[in-house]
């Protein structure tokens, strides 16, 4: 396909990225009605001159495998994750401190790589949100913790991050990450927690006594809707289950084979959103102030953004024979052998606004694509294509879907959060330049 292509046909992709960024600040109620409207207009402006160009065969075989294969898998787990999760209810007058900050922020990193950066997210941000409504100051917290939780805790297993279950199911082991990528993990997570904590206590001291709390709760700590913790447990399992299950059996759907252990999986996962809704109490999603609309928004959009990409994508896995022929030879150095630091940056830089699941696959089939190697003789360069992907989605809200629903649901409760580029300037300012020590340090 990527023949039929050219760079004239990334145009509704960035068109879709610069309609994230712009419209929101520029015309925030146009926006709000109807940002759906925008990212289908989006998808029409490739799927219409595409169908012209490659058929109706190849536009149907495009559109089943792309929704069959990617949007609706990773909507549903999405979905599922953001029900169970939304049903846990962290109940205690927490208030918003810069070491409760940080400690809340340290528990999501650890749980990331256990149930999902979406299902950590998900759980915690709403507690911590409550934390911190009485402040002035409170975006940052949000920031940090999209850094921290949503993207850097999720890097040591392939339950944490879609990129690395990929991975998994190409074969690598399922504790390779943990054992390759755990002193820059844990590196990057003190690095931001301490830069979190230096900003959030110059802030939290110059606010001094803030209003009154919006809104008290019980003095003592709790769990309401601890249920929910089976619904998790089955989202884990029923991943597992995908990964490690191979009978060999599939259906074909407009030519794309879509296999036994996956179809279970999504059907599963549809039960656990049912089971969820149905074992929660209803007053239990009421305190957590639980809505649909953040899952909506990132429904919407990233169809939009699935769809938009695959031209992008197809570019990109033609190697040298493409238009981005320029990214193949800079992954690789003069003697043939790839370059770390250009696979660290290259895949982490292009998963910051590509789903960086699929950009894992492009960056690990360019360093060949046998995972053997890669777990041996070629570690570095598979350490630094993992890294990429996970830490560098942090780049930007689009960089990972829990960013985006993160920031849906702050700006849900009232937080004034930054703009597509004020969110940039923060990541810039915090986190190139510890990508930059990292690499120094770990992916020459």
């Amino acid at each position: 396909m990527a023949a039929g292509l050219g760079l004239a046909s990334a145009i509704p992709f960035a068109g879709m990225l610069l309609s994230i960024a712009i419209l929101p600040l520029a015309a925030p109620a146009f926006w709000h009605h109807h940002f759906g409207k925008i990212a289908a207009a989006w998808a029409l402006a490739f799927l219409v001159p595409f169908t012209l160009n490659q058929g109706l065969g190849e536009t149907t075989h495009v559109l089943a495998h792309t929704l069959l294969t990617e949007y609706v898998p990773f909507i549903v787990l999405l979905c599922a994750l953001f029900t169970a999760a939304g049903g846990i209810y962290l109940r205690g007058n927490l208030h918003g401190s810069p070491g409760l900050n940080a400690g809340l922020m340290l528990i999501g990193a650890l749980l990331a790589s256990v149930m999902g950066t979406t299902g950590a997210s998900m759980l915690l941000i709403r507690p911590l949100l409550r934390a911190n409504d009485n402040r002035r100051h409170n975006a940052h917290v949000v920031v940090f913790f999209i850094f921290i939780v949503s993207n850097a805790g999720g890097s040591l297993t392939p339950l944490g991050d879609p990129p690395l279950f990929l991975g998994f199911l190409k074969g690598v082991s399922f504790f390779w990450t943990v054992g390759h990528l755990l002193p820059e993990t844990a590196f990057l997570v003190a690095a931001l927690l301490a830069v979190f904590w230096l900003i959030d206590r110059h802030l939290y001291r110059k606010e001094g006594i803030t209003r009154q709390d919006p809104t008290p709760d019980s003095p003592r700590l709790g769990i309401e809707g601890a249920i929910n913790f089976l619904p998790l447990a089955a989202v884990v399992g029923l991943v597992l289950m995908s990964g490690l299950w191979k009978p060999g059996v599939a259906i074909e759907v407009y030519g794309t084979p879509l296999e036994l252990p996956s179809l279970l999986r999504d059907l599963g996962l549809l039960g656990v959103i049912a089971a969820s809704l149905w074992l929660t109490p209803a007053a239990v999603r009421a305190k957590n102030e639980f809505s649909w609309a953040p899952m909506q928004e990132v429904a919407k959009l990233f169809i939009g953004i699935f769809l938009t990409m695959v031209p992008v994508l197809e570019m990109l896995k033609a190697g040298v024979n493409g238009p981005f022929a320029a990214v193949t030879h800079a992954v690789t150095g003069a003697d043939g052998q790839p370059l770390p630091w250009a696979y660290f940056w290259l895949t982490g830089l292009l998963s910051s606004f590509l789903d960086n699941a699929p950009t894992y696959l492009v960056f690990f089939n360019l360093a060949g694509g046998d995972p053997q190697v890669l777990m041996t003789t070629l570690d570095h360069t598979l350490a630094a294509i993992s890294g990429g992907a996970v830490f560098m989605g942090a780049m930007s809200y689009i960089g990972n879907a829990p960013n985006f629903m993160v920031k849906a649901i702050a700006e849900e409760r009232g937080v004034k959060m930054p703009s597509f580029f004020g969110y940039l300037l923060w990541s810039g300012a915090v986190l190139l330049p510890l990508f930059a020590l990292m690499t120094f340090l770990w992916f020459r």
